[in-house]
């Protein structure tokens, strides 16, 4: 067990730092675009390597195809501190001032995207005669629905956005995850014929539950962050803090992904309080602790997601199906977010609604969460519907994070002209 996780260890860092080197002399994208891309190559030499080591011509197994399990790793592992590190610096005042529009994308938005591409989706299900009911269907829209705080915060905000745009795309990736989740859980629920809870009781547990999970977490710790003069102490306390409210999170059955949120946007609230109060405080170390482990949990994540990418190319009718869903994806964000802008009121840096869905749509990256909940789908589905629908979100998040990410610039500039 130690000599293979030494050696994906190994394999994961030498193609981070030897993409990243190719890239940065060479290629020049965006740096999580090249790790994806150059991951996907090297999966398709993986998987060449196998069609000939089978000597008949066909993939090995789906199972044996998986070198990584970007289910574990996340939501197991460090999802927590990949968004707080996206939320450590960003501040309360902003999120009260846009905070119905942020709320509104956050659960509205989500909620109809579900139910639109699931609508969307069984519709296709029916033409093609595939074996789709309508609780899967919305099941799978609940997967896709939740756009990426990750691919946000790290590919969007390079682009030049406007302040309040930007900061409303990131607000709502970053706490549309607990709405997703609650989505995920109901409609699975439908799925297995599991009564469960209702919708509401979901998402009061997992969005309230773990807004107060993470604030009294915060709250108590914080004490300790400002009385230490330490400043490794501070980096300790911060990672004690946002690991506890997690893994209290999953004890109480909330969204850890939410308390993770609400524990860095407090930090820097506090923070920036104290700053008024007592004067700033030393946090170099801090800062510069949680921009290196945000930028090597990321390059990690998009590593492992270029190097699963392989499995989508077990689904029956790949590219058919891969257009398909990539389609109903776009549809069900714009129609979503258009009917969202007749709740949000005035809209942001004086865009229309049609650019401000344009935007968006376009701007509605997805990313590792997608793929961990559709892993965790093997279980409820039979075989070939789940291998469906691993497929399809890993072509949704290969076009949301590599094709939209790429064109994001020229997309925006178009729209604001």
């Amino acid at each position: 067990m130690s000599i293979n996780f030494l050696f994906y260890t190994v394999l994961i860092l030498f193609l981070v730092v030897i993409i990243g080197f190719v890239n940065e002399k060479v290629t020049k994208l965006t740096y999580e675009i090249s790790l994806m891309l150059f991951s996907i190559a090297v999966a398709g030499v993986i998987a060449l390597i196998a069609v000939g080591a089978n000597g008949n011509g066909e993939l090995a197994k789906l199972k044996d195809m998986q070198l990584f399990d970007v289910e574990k790793y996340l939501m197991n592992g460090v999802l927590c501190f990949m968004l707080f590190a996206g939320s450590c610096h960003m501040k309360l005042s902003d999120f009260k001032r846009l905070a119905r529009p942020i709320g509104v994308l956050s659960v509205i938005c989500t909620l109809l995207g579900a139910i639109f591409y699931g609508g969307l989706f069984y519709g296709v299900a029916k033409i093609t005669g595939m074996p789709f009911s309508l609780p899967m269907c919305l099941m799978f829209g609940s997967i896709v629905a939740p756009t990426d705080p990750i691919a946000a915060t790290s590919i969007l905000n390079k682009f030049g956005l406007p302040k309040d745009t930007g900061f409303i795309i990131e607000g709502e990736s970053l706490l549309n995850d607990g709405v997703g989740v609650a989505l995920f859980v109901c409609f699975s629920g439908m799925v297995t014929q599991d009564a469960g809870e209702g919708f509401f009781a979901v998402m009061f547990r997992e969005i309230l539950g773990a807004v107060i999970i993470g604030a009294a977490v915060t709250l108590l710790f914080h004490v300790l962050f400002l009385k230490t003069q330490d400043g490794k102490r501070r980096i300790y306390i911060s990672l004690l803090t946002v690991a506890m409210a997690y893994w209290l999170c999953e004890i109480f059955s909330c969204s850890g992904a939410i308390a993770s949120v609400v524990c860095g946007v407090l930090f820097s609230t506090l923070r920036g309080i104290n700053e008024d109060k007592n004067g700033a405080l030393d946090l170099q170390e801090f800062d510069g602790f949680w921009e290196i482990l945000d930028s090597l949990l990321n390059s990690i994540l998009y590593v492992i997601l270029g190097l699963t990418f392989i499995r989508i190319l077990q689904m029956p009718h790949v590219i058919v199906l891969s257009v398909f869903a990539i389609i109903c994806n776009l549809l069900g964000r714009f129609g979503s977010l258009f009917v969202s802008t007749f709740i949000i009121g005035k809209l942001p840096d004086g865009y229309g609604r049609v650019n401000f869905c344009s935007l968006l749509t376009w701007g509605g990256l997805r990313g590792g969460l997608s793929i961990a909940l559709a892993m965790s789908t093997n279980s409820m589905l039979p075989d070939d519907i789940y291998h469906i629908v691993l497929g399809c979100t890993y072509a949704i998040v290969f076009f949301t994070t590599v094709i939209q990410g790429l064109s994001m610039k020229r997309v925006y500039s178009l729209l604001s002209a």
